[in-house]
């Protein structure tokens, strides 16, 4: 990883910002309610859930670079799934059921980063470079665990004969649940030990390079991680509300809550990828992007499965029939565009389209 410098303002202004606005919320009992002051309110939130997000994968990006590839990776995946799991699990067990929140995000997430992400990534990369290159054996790793998460989590569940409707029964949830974590495990085993050299480029040299971190950054950042991740998870049911009253404000469909989800907790890691394009490393591009798909299915939907169970509350996660379309269409081109090890612009515009199509029919299905 490159080196960092001194810590910036905003890295712990916002953790405090966000457990000040939780705190002084909470005193008053303020609930967001649509109006003026509301939309301030939101507003406010927002900008401080942003930076708090931002903090925390700045504060991660710290511990990584005295860690390495692909470790630094890892954690900053771990650290945006913590984030994503206290949203959905806030927003979908709430007040308000909201029993496919946890589909809806993991969807978009799976159609954010391999069409949206994805393709600006190969598409900026191939601009500036005309051509880019990767480890296939990795690329085809992270593909072979996300095509076989997606689909059992995704798409099966609308053909099981247990139950009827997109759901599994309480037994299936728990089987898919527990083969979810254990091939995540192994994935992880293989990424970070047993296969290291698949993750990591060639051409990188060495890793670990730059102006070493002190002991006393490391524990700083360390607690401002922790931090950041408790604010965003008790400022999760706030942005709930917001979520809800936008969606209705826009007259978009339910869905489009978990897309609002999934741009919050991805903005940063996708900074982050587009950046490593334009430096002329796709393999951190395609490392971070796959990765935190396989990360949001491994650990997201097995977390969500047992929190419903708990509180007795339904979780439907089959897709429908435009969906699987769709989702089956990324599977097909993610295998073409990873299967040289060479990526060009059309590559980049193909999965932009894809993505184009998928927001598109968020709103005109």
């Amino acid at each position: 990883m490159s080196s960092l410098g001194p810590m910036p303002r905003s890295a712990w202004i916002f953790p405090a910002l966000a457990v000040l606005l939780f705190a002084g919320a909470t005193a008053l009992g303020y609930t967001f309610m649509p109006s003026p002051a509301g939309w301030l309110f939101a507003f406010l939130l927002l900008v401080i859930l942003f930076g708090t997000v931002f903090a925390a994968v700045h504060h991660a990006e710290v511990i990584a670079h005295e860690i390495g590839e692909p470790y630094g990776t890892l954690l900053l995946t771990l650290a945006v799934t913590i984030i994503e799991v206290a949203l959905i699990a806030t927003i979908m067990l709430g007040e308000t059921e909201v029993p496919t929140l946890a589909r809806d995000t993991v969807f978009a997430v799976v159609m954010i980063v391999c069409n949206g992400l994805v393709g600006i990534c190969i598409f900026i990369g191939g601009l500036r470079y005309r051509e880019q290159d990767f480890q296939v054996s990795g690329a085809n790793l992270y593909l072979s665990v996300l095509f076989m998460m997606a689909t059992i989590t995704l798409i099966l569940p609308s053909y099981t004969l247990t139950t009827p409707g997109p759901v599994y029964s309480a037994g299936q949830l728990g089987f898919v649940s527990v083969v979810t974590i254990l091939l995540y495990g192994v994935f992880l085993y293989t990424q970070t030990i047993r296969h290291r050299d698949y993750f990591i480029r060639e051409a990188a040299g060495a890793v670990g390079g730059g102006t070493p971190v002190s002991s006393q950054m490391m524990a700083l950042s360390v607690a401002l991680l922790l931090i950041s991740l408790l604010a965003v998870v008790l400022l999760a049911k706030k942005f709930s509300l917001v979520v809800d009253a936008g969606t209705a404000l826009l007259g978009a469909p339910a869905s489009f809550a978990g897309v609002l989800v999934a741009l919050l907790i991805l903005l940063p890691e996708s900074i982050a990828a587009i950046a490593a394009a334009r430096s002329n490393d796709l393999q951190k591009s395609i490392n971070l992007a796959l990765g935190s798909s396989v990360a949001t299915i491994g650990l997201t939907i097995p977390a969500v499965a047992a929190a419903a169970y708990a509180l007795d509350k339904q979780l439907v996660l089959g897709l429908n029939e435009q969906e699987t379309v769709l989702l089956l269409l990324t599977f097909m081109l993610s295998m073409l565009t990873f299967g040289t090890g060479r990526t060009n612009v059309l590559f980049g515009l193909v999965h932009m389209v894809v993505f184009a199509v998928f927001v598109f029919m968020q709103f005109v299905p």
